[in-house]
């Protein structure tokens, strides 16, 4: 008889969150059938993601928490207090072991990195942080998701739709997934260049000089959260 119980997966919430790094995989995953998910915090406070007003309400505390049957981990300009957030890493740390699947979408990788989740393995993450990964022990793959075993990773923000749909076809099967990629109308048009592959040398130019104050951010984070995995 296979398996009824309800998989729970857990969201994690910080501030300044991409709400679509979220939102996409939730739309997906909530429409399996068996799966019960939930929306970790540290507490109950509506939590504003990194475009404006937009809150969302968490439904569990990280510490009422019980085991996980998988975890998410989103990213947005938030990860970076996330990854030096020792009460998030811990819980990360605790939950991990036991959970079926350890997944991130994004920047999200690198709060699961700074825990000391990807040592030793494959994962990808948004094209303009991809290089981080290897400081944190971690093979970066420059694939839009990436499985390596029970951690699984999608790259920036949309992917995570594309990373949700990977996780539905290997729970429910391609048809169960079939099904609800065509619910969601997920079939991207127009596509100019979403991708570093196939976007003008111009157009990432832009973006990189755009990025210049927060990739600043993002290597000293990266080096005082390296400092603490490197003393583990």
């Amino acid at each position: 008889m296979p398996d009824e119980s309800p998989l729970h997966i857990g969201f994690v919430l910080f501030p300044a969150l991409t709400q679509l790094d979220l939102t996409g995989p939730w739309e997906v995953l909530t429409r399996l059938p068996n799966a019960q998910c939930h929306l970790l915090s540290q507490n109950l406070e509506p939590v504003q993601s990194a475009s404006g007003g937009l809150r969302l309400l968490p439904t569990q505390s990280l510490a009422a928490c019980p085991q996980l049957g998988m975890i998410c981990v989103p990213g947005g300009p938030g990860h970076l207090a996330a990854m030096e957030d020792e009460v998030l890493l811990g819980f990360l740390r605790r939950q991990a072991p036991d959970c079926q699947y350890v997944t991130a979408v994004c920047t999200g990788a690198l709060v699961l990195a700074a825990a000391g989740l990807l040592r030793g393995y494959r994962a990808t993450t948004h094209w303009m942080s991809m290089h981080r990964l290897a400081a944190f022990g971690a093979e970066p793959v420059h694939q839009r998701v990436v499985i390596d075993r029970d951690r699984i990773t999608g790259g920036g923000v949309t992917a995570g739709i594309d990373f949700a749909l990977t996780i539905a076809a290997h729970l429910g099967g391609e048809i169960t997934a079939r099904e609800i990629q065509l619910q969601i109308e997920y079939d991207p048009q127009p596509v100019f260049c979403g991708s570093p592959a196939s976007a003008a040398p111009e157009t990432i130019s832009a973006l990189r000089a755009q990025a210049a104050s927060y990739s600043a951010r993002m290597q000293e984070t990266d080096r005082r959260a390296a400092q603490r995995f490197c003393a583990e």
